[in-house]
């Protein structure tokens, strides 16, 4: 009843490094929150993001510090999100912004994938993949890697982003969109 996520570094050959935050996401609970930690002791607080409101189509997800200073947010654009799921995220002082499934293909098969029956006890083997841009600029990039085992590169190109910001974002990616 419980997702956990592991974001580690990556090495310079593309491996795993250390763990720069760790996450548990409780499921069936009515308002979505997560609390996102430094390490797997859980015992300091990165940052959180909660919904501003219990159940909504488009939520709002505030991204908050350790201290429960406002990051910035993330929202799910639900008529974009129709053929291709649309994000935007938001940091004050900063340029919004948009990040998209790279690829429309794979988004209609993956909607075509869930409602098809019995699908829940098979897991979508295409890996699927985000770019967050500003115009034609790219300035994050969110990518699954086939495995065993759910595994991501996030890769932040902004320098002026805030990564807490980031690295909340690609664990609602998966968490949101129960992927």
């Amino acid at each position: 009843m419980v997702n956990r996520y592991v974001v580690t570094a990556a090495r310079p050959d593309g491996s795993d490094g250390e763990v720069v935050a760790f996450a548990e996401q409780k499921r069936m609970t009515l308002k979505e929150q997560v609390t996102i930690y430094t390490d797997e002791s859980m015992d300091h607080v990165l940052c959180t993001f909660e919904a501003r409101r219990i159940v909504d189509l488009g939520a709002v997800y505030d991204v908050r510090d350790a201290l429960g200073n406002t990051i910035g947010s993330f929202r799910e654009k639900p008529v974009a999100s129709l053929l291709r799921s649309t994000w935007s995220v938001d940091q004050p002082g900063t340029t919004e912004l948009t990040g998209r499934e790279r690829s429309w293909v794979v988004a209609v098969v993956r909607r075509v994938w869930d409602l098809l029956p019995f699908t829940d006890f098979v897991p979508f083997l295409w890996p699927y993949h985000f770019d967050f841009t500003v115009g034609d600029k790219r300035l994050m990039a969110f990518d699954k890697k086939f495995g065993l085992r759910d595994r991501y590169v996030l890769d932040i190109a902004a320098p002026d982003l805030d990564r807490r910001l980031a690295i909340a974002q690609a664990v609602a990616l998966d968490a949101l969109e129960s992927r």
